[in-house]
C-alpha cells in the first residue's frame, strides 16, 4: 500500500520539457492523460513535417495537454491556435499550459471533435490520432475537418503505421488528395488539402 506523501506525489502536475521544432515549452501534465510524462513519439514526428506559417489559423484536435497546439501557436504566433479535447480535465490542463507559456494567440475548448467550433476556419488541422477512436469518430473528424478549412488548408494526422492505408484510402475519398509525408518505424505522418 502506498503512503499519503507517495499518494500525494501522484496527484502533483508532471512537467514535461518540450522543445519541439525549437519551441521551448513547459507543459503540466497528470495522469490520466496521454502520454502524461513524455511527449510521444508520434507526436514528435508530426511536429517535424507540419508546415506552418506565421500567419496560420490553427486547429489541435484531441489536444491532450496541448503539446500539438502550443507549438503551433508558438510557430504561427500571428495567427490564432484552438485547442480541443473531449477530456475536460485535458482541457484544463491546455489552459493552464496556454497562460503558463503566455500564448495570448491561443485557446483551449471542451468540444466532441469539432462539436464547439461552429463556422470557425482554419489553415491547419493536426491530431495525433488515438488508434482506438474507432471508424465512425474518424470518419466524423475527417469530413468536419473538410468543411472547417480554409481553401488550401491542411489536414496533417499521425497515426500508428497499421492505420496508413485506412487513411489514405479515407483521405482521398473525402479531399481527393493525400500525402505520406514520413512513416517512421511505428508511426506514419500523411497530410491532406482542401482544394
Amino acid at each position: 500500500m502506498l503512503s499519503h506523501k507517495e499518494l500525494d506525489k501522484l496527484r502533483q502536475d508532471i512537467q514535461v520539457q518540450s522543445n519541439m521544432r525549437d519551441v521551448p515549452l513547459i507543459l503540466h501534465s497528470t495522469w490520466g492523460i496521454f502520454s502524461p510524462r513524455e511527449i510521444d513519439e508520434g507526436t514528435e514526428l508530426l511536429m517535424k513535417y507540419i508546415d506552418v506559417k506565421e500567419t496560420d489559423d490553427c486547429l489541435d484536435l484531441g489536444c491532450g495537454y496541448g503539446s500539438i497546439g502550443l507549438t503551433l501557436a508558438s510557430l504561427a504566433n500571428k495567427g490564432h491556435t484552438t485547442l480541443v479535447d473531449r477530456d475536460f480535465i485535458a482541457v484544463e490542463y491546455a489552459k493552464k499550459n496556454i497562460q503558463a507559456n503566455k500564448l495570448s494567440n491561443a485557446q483551449a475548448l471542451l468540444s466532441n471533435g469539432f462539436s464547439e467550433i461552429s463556422d470557425r476556419q482554419f489553415d491547419i488541422i493536426a491530431s495525433n490520432i488515438p488508434a482506438k477512436v474507432g471508424n465512425e469518430m474518424l470518419s466524423l473528424f475527417l469530413h468536419d475537418g473538410w468543411h472547417q478549412l480554409k481553401p488550401g488548408g491542411r489536414f496533417y494526422v499521425v497515426t500508428i503505421n497499421g492505420l496508413r492505408i485506412y487513411m489514405k484510402r479515407n483521405f482521398m475519398d473525402i479531399f481527393s488528395n493525400y500525402k505520406k509525408c514520413k512513416q517512421g518505424k511505428n508511426y506514419t505522418v500523411a497530410m491532406a488539402y482542401k482544394n
